[in-house]
């Protein structure tokens, strides 16, 4: 498919309203470019939403949820299976879109799609399973119970390396959960928003509950700031830089709101002497490399037993000399472009740095001239002190680090204030088992034999520390887009108090 191809089968124009409150309006707000980050050259454009815009968003979504709260959840679920057929239907296409807006490689654009679609398959069957507990009474013919009610909309806030697949997690279980969504997206990924809103609105349309899925295009002044600070929305999800969390999280709980934060995460592999090493270099290469080094569970850092340390180094040196960099939507393409010249930018700046403190540059490391923004897949050896190691680089820039043993290992994985992915390749069950342990990995996702990045949607997703501790996708992720009510009802003919208390 070519590009006119594309836009043509999601329904994108060459200038698109950003804006849809239980329908497309005419949004009032300036007109943004979607820009190809392979060749900077203009995809189509969208017109961002004004506050005017958004209080009708919010009002669209508030009326919907009034019923759509009411809707049996396992209803709620048949739109959702809906529209995870319908984006079986432009699967193709919606990932060419991602691959044109954000420069990941086509199997990774497609991917993505795949994973809304695994995580609707999923949100369908959660829509039968949505359960409480029974809970025993200390007191005589009472029961006790407690049972989740839908809890409100709900304000969803992605970033540009996942454009679809975040908001996907968060509103279909939002939406079996009996909720509304708003969402923000990516301002460098625009269209690909459209086009999800597109396949949603067809699937929706003249349902009554059109407003179900709504979507606010706009910057951050002031469509993300009225989102944060909206009393009338009671979750705000939230994902991107470590920064951008700590603001969003302390604006919602300063008006008593709930926040789910995925942010910054500095993700480390360890290889221990014993470990399987052509298994970790695929491991490795595909978790530094992949989307560019953009992903929240890039691997940042590679943490190696010194004794295998040249030999690893030197495989790692010739895999990054045969990666493939260039249109992501080309055949053969390993890699594509980062997402504009500032990420380039701070690429640049983190390998000066690492240089200064001690860095040993053993591959990679340059810009390639234009048109696109990319920037070579980069391998630094760096002594575990330099502070450079203590920042998320959001590039396809891996410190490696030597250690003389696990101990070590697991205290610099540690040592950092992000918490998301870690990861060990090993033989021995004891090493695996400790690194497993409470008192080995922090992070939020702990693999034994796998890389960092590549989670898959039936496990919850999320990080510790600054990484937020938030949790979306699996697992019992549903609970955060409900409220729980204790409920005990009492069906004797006396009024006995809990805990022994006697009154009157």
């Amino acid at each position: 498919m070519n590009r006119d191809q594309i836009l043509s089968a999601l329904g994108v124009a060459d200038v698109n309203s950003g804006v849809y409150a239980g329908g497309w309006i005419d949004a009032g707000g300036e007109q943004l470019a979607s820009e190809n980050p392979a060749d900077e050259s203009i995809i189509g454009s969208v017109v961002q939403g004004s506050v005017d815009d958004y209080e009708r968003v919010v009002a669209a979504a508030q009326q919907t949820f009034a019923e759509w709260r009411m809707l049996p959840a396992p209803q709620r679920g048949e739109y959702v299976r809906r529209i995870g057929n319908a984006l079986r239907d432009h699967k193709e296409a919606l990932g060419a879109l991602v691959s044109l807006e954000v420069g990941k490689i086509r199997s990774e654009g497609e991917g993505e799609v795949q994973e809304m679609i695994d995580i609707a398959d999923f949100a369908v069957g959660l829509s039968r399973q949505l359960y409480g507990l029974t809970i025993a009474s200390e007191r005589p013919r009472h029961r006790m119970y407690e049972q989740w009610h839908p809890l409100g909309p709900v304000g969803i806030i992605t970033s540009f390396n996942f454009p679809v697949a975040v908001w996907s997690w968060n509103s279909f279980i939002a939406a079996v959960c009996g909720d509304t969504t708003i969402w923000k997206p990516s301002s460098a990924a625009p269209l690909s928003a459209v086009a999800v809103q597109n396949i949603c609105h067809d699937v929706m349309a003249g349902s009554g509950f059109e407003g179900v899925f709504n979507l606010a295009s706009g910057p951050a002044d002031p469509i993300g700031s009225l989102l944060v600070a909206d009393d009338r929305l009671p979750l705000i999800s939230a994902t991107g830089s470590t920064r951008m969390g700590a603001k969003v999280g302390a604006r919602v709980a300063g008006r008593f709101g709930r926040s789910l934060l995925e942010l910054g995460g500095n993700n480390a592999l360890i290889v221990m002497d014993d470990a399987d090493l052509d298994l970790a270099l695929r491991a490795a290469v595909f978790a530094a490399v992949g989307t560019a080094g953009q992903r929240c569970t890039t691997l940042r850092r590679l943490i190696v037993h010194r004794s295998i340390a040249d030999e690893l180094s030197h495989r790692l040196v010739e895999a990054y000399g045969g990666i493939q960099i260039g249109d992501p939507l080309d055949d053969g393409v390993l890699m594509g472009p980062m997402i504009n010249a500032d990420a380039v930018t701070t690429a640049k700046v983190a390998l000066d740095l690492a240089i200064e403190q001690g860095g040993q540059l053993l591959t990679g490391g340059h810009e390639l001239e234009g048109p696109g923004y990319f920037f070579e897949p980069t391998l630094v050896k760096v002594p575990s002190s330099s502070p450079i190691v203590q920042e998320e680089t959001f590039a396809p820039v891996m410190w490696l680090i030597e250690v003389d043993s696990y101990a070590e290992a697991v205290a610099v994985q540690n040592g950092v204030v992000q918490g998301l992915s870690s990861a060990i390749f090993t033989e021995s069950m004891r090493t695996a088992e400790t690194f497993l342990s409470a008192e080995g990995s922090d992070c939020g996702i702990a693999n034994v034999n796998i890389g960092t990045s590549g989670a898959e949607i039936g496990g919850a997703f999320g990080g510790e520390k600054q990484t937020g501790g938030g949790r979306e996708s699996g697992s019992d992720s549903w609970k955060a887009y409900m409220r729980r009510q204790t409920v005990t009802i009492n069906w004797s003919d006396e009024l006995p108090l809990a805990q022994g208390v006697e009154f009157g």
